[in-house]
């Protein structure tokens, strides 16, 4: 079922800490809304991979070409007339500035639980992000500002539940 692309913004970023759902949650509104769905992860450098994997944070450094590709992919989507869904941790109010840089009008739909949610979902899966950078994670996480488009999802439901909320939050953007 495709959405109502006029009034639906035609690039969204899934944002959030680690463990959201970000790849569940992106995939199923790209496929909802006949889009693209852009994996942030795969854009990450070896070299970030291999921090994270050992339990480094990134930092700024790091994360600027990261973000500088999945924006450069963005433009390129949107250039090709593209709808896309990009799961991305977009954790800092600059590093959603920077993604803005591939299209202004990005709308983020940030996936929000609580830390014992993260934490149990973790543990139930493989995935490089190693539990002890869970915190820091929530450390950096800056919250939309009331300038920025987007909505905040209580990632705490059955994931049903957050996928329609997220898609109703998508195709009524306020």
């Amino acid at each position: 079922m495709t959405g109502d692309l006029t009034s639906a913004p035609r690039h969204l970023v899934v944002m959030g800490v680690t463990a959201t759902g970000k790849t569940t949650v992106g995939t199923a509104l790209a496929r909802a809304l006949g889009g693209v769905f852009v994996e942030g992860d795969a854009f990450h450098p070896q070299a970030s991979i291999d921090k994270m994997s050992a339990g480094i944070p990134l930092d700024d450094d790091d994360r600027r070409p990261w973000l500088r590709a999945l924006a450069d992919e963005i433009a390129r989507l949107d250039a090709a007339g593209e709808v896309s869904v990009t799961a991305c941790s977009a954790l800092r109010r600059r590093y959603r500035d920077w993604l803005r840089e591939g299209y202004s009008g990005l709308f983020f739909v940030h996936l929000d639980a609580t830390s014992d949610v993260l934490l149990g979902r973790m543990r139930r899966r493989t995935h490089f992000m190693p539990h002890s950078l869970l915190q820091s994670q929530l450390d950096t996480l800056e919250r939309l500002e009331p300038d920025e488009a987007g909505a905040v999802i209580d990632d705490t439901q059955p994931v049903d539940a957050v996928i329609a909320a997220a898609l109703a939050a998508v195709r009524n953007p306020t």
